[in-house]
């Protein structure tokens, strides 16, 4: 398993931030990865699912998202699968001055033929998406 994680420090409050990340198709906003994501049902809790499609490696990828945590102001975690990777999203929240410091970790399982190549490739590209995910993020929240 892969993982790649990085705090990041935006001016709005906890509560504005977590509603913002629970929306998660918000992605195609602050995932340069992210080509779009649909909401396939659910009101955004637990439960709610995600059709989210990417490009990674210059390849597109589509997995479906399960919000699997759901702890208004505090953490949200998702669950993205295919057929070639199960992937982890978890964000933490908490009141840093007057802004949010967002804790946001990535985990990254590979299934057939891709849990070979991808301990090759992946890594370096996952640490660069990574600084440009953080990077968007604080564009776009300030």
């Amino acid at each position: 398993m892969t993982h790649v994680e990085r705090t990041i420090t935006v001016s709005p409050g906890v509560e504005e931030v977590f509603i913002y990340f629970a929306d998660f198709t918000n992605t195609e906003e602050w995932d340069p990865g992210t080509v779009r994501t649909t909401r396939l049902s659910g009101d955004g809790g637990v439960g709610t699912t995600y059709k989210n499609v990417s490009e990674f490696l210059g390849r597109e990828t589509e997995l479906t998202y399960e919000t699997i945590t759901y702890e208004p102001s505090k953490e949200l975690k998702l669950r993205g699968t295919n057929k070639t990777a199960t992937t982890v999203d978890h964000l933490t929240f908490k009141p840093s001055g007057a802004g949010t410091e967002i804790h946001y970790r990535a985990d990254f399982e590979f299934h057939g033929v891709a849990q070979y190549v991808a301990p090759i490739f992946a890594p370096l590209a996952m640490r660069r998406l990574a600084d440009k995910t953080a990077a968007q993020i604080k564009r776009t929240l300030g």
